[in-house]
């Protein structure tokens, strides 16, 4: 079983996903498994932890490599009497081909103030949806028929939109830096879809 150091992952991600404390181990040996030796071009760290009837936490990492977009999630798992602790950590490697969307929401604190330039320097949120089609997200809300006074049902309409990778980070949370960084990946990310179309 290769050790941490003896992995392929540049030492920029690596020192990432050590930074965000998850079961860094358990991270870089999926993640190594599969980018298999692929460069790696860019990446995006993203730690985030929700609260339930648990505390929950949850880990996205997303690695651009010449031909591909791998992603890695890690979570807290439910586990049973002979494992009450345990982690689940699932890989995705999809050819940049199959990529279909890239999908950007930026938040800008005082919009009247914005100023063009600087990758992500006013933007105070960022989130980053990629699709490639292997999962999708309906929303759905009540039709109407523009009348006011109408009560009739009109059935639902809405939006079938994809959802295969959403990653939210916000500089109240993580720092001005963390946004600057998601930033400059979408950029390597929407560039590279581009030249595969």
């Amino acid at each position: 079983m290769p050790h941490a150091d003896d992995l392929t992952l540049p030492a920029e991600l690596h020192d990432e996903i050590v930074r965000a404390g998850y079961y860094p181990h358990l991270v870089t040996d999926v993640l190594d498994v599969a980018l298999a030796g692929e460069t790696v071009v860019g990446h995006l760290v993203q730690a985030e932890t929700t609260f339930d009837s648990e505390v929950r936490r949850h880990l996205t990492v997303l690695v651009l490599t010449p031909s591909r977009l791998v992603t890695a999630h890690v979570d807290d798992h439910e586990g049973d009497h002979a494992n009450p602790s345990s982690a689940a950590a699932t890989t995705e490697a999809v050819p940049l081909s199959e990529v279909r969307s890239v999908s950007l929401t930026h938040v800008v604190a005082e919009p009247a103030a914005y100023r063009s330039g600087g990758e992500g320097e006013h933007t105070s949120e960022l989130s980053l949806v990629v699709g490639w089609g292997a999962v999708s997200r309906i929303d759905l809300e009540p039709a109407t028929c523009g009348d006011p006074q109408c009560d009739a049902d009109h059935g639902l309409t809405g939006q079938l939109l994809p959802d295969d990778v959403v990653v939210r980070v916000a500089s109240a949370a993580e720092g001005p830096a963390a946004v600057r960084r998601a930033v400059a990946f979408a950029r390597q990310l929407s560039a590279a879809t581009a030249r595969r179309v």
